[in-house]
């Protein structure tokens, strides 16, 4: 019987040293058995084997143990106490029910069960890939090296693939439960499969330079990339416009979407309140969403954007007179916050609802509204702005919404005052 954990074998002779090569944290190969060529009879012996022995210490096991300490074994964690030699075997990192397996046998052994009764393994030095600590990182940047017939470790928390020429994101990498960090940069990857969102533990995920035409909104609305995704690249792709389901990726801190063929930022965007590090350089906006000006950024990068000239005189009105009843209830759902979903309204009039416009007064619209750009200073919502232009500006158009004449006349008064 065999168990991969963390083993500190401890004198309690020389209680502050550990015996030679078995320090914290080494990762070990136990097991329960005969030395080979004793199948039929000899003792059975506990063998620790480690990356630095691979050959394995032994300890009798029959009439040898003092003491189990198991209070922690559902935390993996355990320790076998010998009478002789004098030592702590402490068991750390392991599988809790391998590790009660596991220590059932070597208690069964301990009291001499017949050894015919219980699982022991014929007692041999460990291979490399036994004892070896888990790969937690591999990073490919050619072709040549990516692996085709060996499957990736399943202990990788952070891959990079780069330079590799990939279409498509491989199979066997949506099945890496504990990354961390994926990097999928200078790639010619054109679509993102839904299983990424099954990376429960993904927090990096790097795009950039490959063929990206789009982002998918059922990536956007899994649960856990929600959750756990802080940093986004998808830089230097062909990707027009994001989802409605994008700003739902509440936890980004650090997001980046230059050099790629935008004509519109999310409606949404000022929902990502934790967006700190925020870049589109070099795309094709035209102006801003209003929810913008709720961000609250370290820094903003909108350099190269043809940036239309704002004109707060000529507004795109698009009020209906009288407001519909379907405005009116849509209004009232948004501004009294009553409660909707796809099982109380149909998915299309929910799809309304949540890109609902709000006007200057703080009420909301939908498809009744006026709508102008105006300027925004990019200091009220970053920190640090990298220049707008060559000319130094920090300064961009933004869309304003308004729900009536009334809202849009009280604004225009103001306007006109401020600047007559």
């Amino acid at each position: 019987m065999r168990l991969q954990c963390e083993v500190e074998v401890v004198s309690r002779l020389l209680p502050t040293c550990g015996l030679r090569g078995r320090g914290r944290g080494t990762r070990a190969l136990l097991s329960l058995g005969r030395p080979p060529g004793r199948a039929g009879g000899g003792g059975v012996y506990l063998m620790v084997c480690t990356a630095k022995d691979r050959v394995g210490a032994r300890y009798k096991v029959q009439e040898n143990i003092e003491r189990f300490f198991t209070r922690f074994v559902e935390e993996g964690k355990a320790t076998v106490r010998l009478k002789e030699p004098a030592v702590d075997v402490c068991l750390s990192k392991a599988n809790a029910s391998n590790l009660k397996n596991f220590l059932s046998a070597v208690r069964l052994a301990h009291q001499g069960t017949d050894t015919g009764a219980l699982p022991l393994s014929t007692l041999r030095p460990a291979k490399t890939s036994d004892v070896e600590k888990p790969k937690t990182k591999m990073i490919i940047t050619s072709r040549r090296d990516y692996p085709l017939t060996k499957n990736f470790p399943h202990s990788l928390e952070h891959l990079q693939t780069s330079y590799c020429k990939l279409a498509r994101v491989d199979t066997r990498v949506l099945c890496l439960m504990k990354l961390r960090k994926l990097d999928l940069s200078h790639n010619h990857i054109k679509q993102l499969p839904a299983a990424v969102g099954d990376l429960s533990c993904l927090q990096e995920l790097n795009l950039h330079d490959n063929h990206l035409e789009s982002f998918s909104g059922a990536l956007c609305s899994s649960s856990t990339l929600q959750k756990s995704l802080q940093f986004l690249d998808l830089s230097q792709n062909k990707i027009k416009a994001l989802p409605i389901q994008f700003c739902q990726l509440r936890g980004l801190v650090n997001l980046k979407l230059d050099d790629n063929e935008l004509i519109r930022l999310p409606f949404k965007v000022g929902q990502l309140d934790r967006l700190r590090f925020f870049s589109a350089a070099r795309n094709k906006l035209p102006f801003l969403p209003s929810d913008f000006r709720k961000l609250c950024l370290e820094n903003l990068d909108l350099f190269g954007n043809p940036f239309e000239q704002p004109n707060p005189l000529i507004p795109n009105i698009q009020l209906k007179i009288p407001v519909t009843l379907l405005e009116c209830a849509a209004r009232a759902t948004i501004n009294y916050r009553i409660p909707y979903d796809s099982h109380l309204l149909p998915s299309h009039l929910c799809e309304d609802l949540d890109v609902a416009k709000t006007c200057q007064c703080g009420r909301a619209c939908l498809s009744s509204f006026i709508q102008i750009t105006v300027t925004m200073n990019l200091h009220h919502v970053a920190h640090t702005v990298v220049l707008v232009d060559n000319m130094g500006g920090t300064e961009a158009p933004i869309i304003c919404y308004f729900c009536s004449l009334d809202c849009y006349s009280q604004f225009l008064d103001r306007y006109l005052q401020s600047n007559g």
